[in-house]
């Protein structure tokens, strides 16, 4: 761990060193406390599902050893709390720019991203931008044009379904997922029916669906 030994830049410093053989540190950041475990000479952690994989280009997504970082016993029960996640965030963000990191998976959305992907768009987010809905959620497309996320309900208690807008335009499609996905993070789930207005200026409805576990979207007009 020398990236977090050498750089006053960093986000995070080492709040606890066990000994080598049991395979993990214990990391401070924003004064929260996170556990990067399966780390050498101990065993690596499982490899993580993953279904959906963004930033690696037409190539394969590579495999290799599992790490996994997960918050400290003080934050059990709160780990979908956007402070919570925005710290996990950063500090994966940091660990992204070790040379021997391949990717980086996010759980709830059974993601992997390029690590300059991941590092680019969560400090977009951290420094207000849009969030990461490719990354700390996904997007999948069904043969109707629908468009279903996965992992939103990790944060909303919700997914959203958007109902083929604009016919089988998957790009505009999922620009309009990726705004309602934002807005959905920083306001809460929505528990009646709302309308949205979409990225380029198209009315959207929405309405709670399947006793408000989906979130169900459409152009209205």
């Amino acid at each position: 761990m020398r990236l977090a030994e050498g750089g006053a830049a960093r986000v995070f410093t080492i709040s606890h060193r066990p000994p080598a053989h049991e395979g993990w540190l214990e990391l401070l950041v924003h004064g929260l406390t996170f556990d990067l475990v399966g780390l050498a000479p101990a065993t690596g952690a499982p490899p993580p599902e993953v279904a959906h994989r963004y930033g690696f280009g037409d190539g394969a997504a590579p495999a290799g050893e599992a790490i996994w970082l997960r918050p400290g016993a003080h934050l059990s029960g709160g780990e979908n709390l956007l402070p919570v996640v925005r710290a996990a965030a950063a500090l994966a963000a940091e660990l992204a720019d070790l040379p021997a990191v391949a990717g980086v998976c996010w759980h709830p959305a059974r993601t992997m991203v390029e690590p300059g992907w991941f590092r680019r768009s969560v400090g977009d987010w951290l420094a207000g931008g849009a969030f990461p809905a490719l990354g700390l959620a996904a997007l999948a497309r069904d043969a109707d044009g629908t468009v279903r996320s996965e992992g939103l309900a990790f944060f909303t208690g919700q997914e959203l379904r958007l109902e083929a807008p604009g016919g089988s335009d998957s790009s505009r499609s999922g620009k309009i997922a990726a705004r309602l996905i934002h807005i959905l993070v920083e306001d809460g789930a929505v528990l009646s029916g709302v309308d949205f207005q979409g990225p380029d200026g198209e009315r959207l409805r929405a309405e709670p669906a399947d006793n408000g576990r989906v979130l169900r979207v459409w152009q209205d007009g």
